[in-house]
């Protein structure tokens, strides 16, 4: 009688491990980018509200002295904080800007810290950012 044995070969299993950490170092930091994206889009709706906030706040006093953000952290429910959401300057009368800052995981981003102030003109470390 013949005996035939069924499975697979080191060969063989060494090559399919070969092929899946191949497509593992392309595809992951794909990912990744994508997660900082998705944070970062969340970042700049965080901002445009805030923006939106700052515009209600000027239509009831005149100014934009003595405004405070009614949140501070972006995205404002979860257990996690990716960007610090702040005035650099404080507001004077007629103007503002509004920073959101890169922390945790998101602190190697490479659009850095993104802004907007009272004309709605955006600024970040790369033009494509916004």
């Amino acid at each position: 009688m013949n005996k035939r044995n069924h499975g697979f070969t080191l060969i063989e299993l060494m090559i399919t491990v070969a092929i899946v950490a191949i497509i593992a170092a392309i595809a992951y930091p794909s990912y990744q980018e994508q997660v900082r994206q998705t944070r970062r889009a969340n970042a700049q709706a965080d901002l445009l509200e805030l923006s939106s906030y700052m515009e209600r706040y000027y239509t009831e006093r005149f100014t934009y002295v003595d405004a405070a953000l009614p949140f501070n952290t972006s995205p404002k429910l979860g257990n996690s904080s990716f960007y610090n959401l702040s005035f650099p300057d404080p507001p004077d009368a007629n103007s503002y800007t509004i920073q959101a800052e890169p922390i945790g995981a998101q602190s190697n981003d490479r659009c850095d810290t993104m802004t907007i102030n009272e004309v709605g003109q955006r600024n970040a470390a790369e033009a494509d950012c916004w």
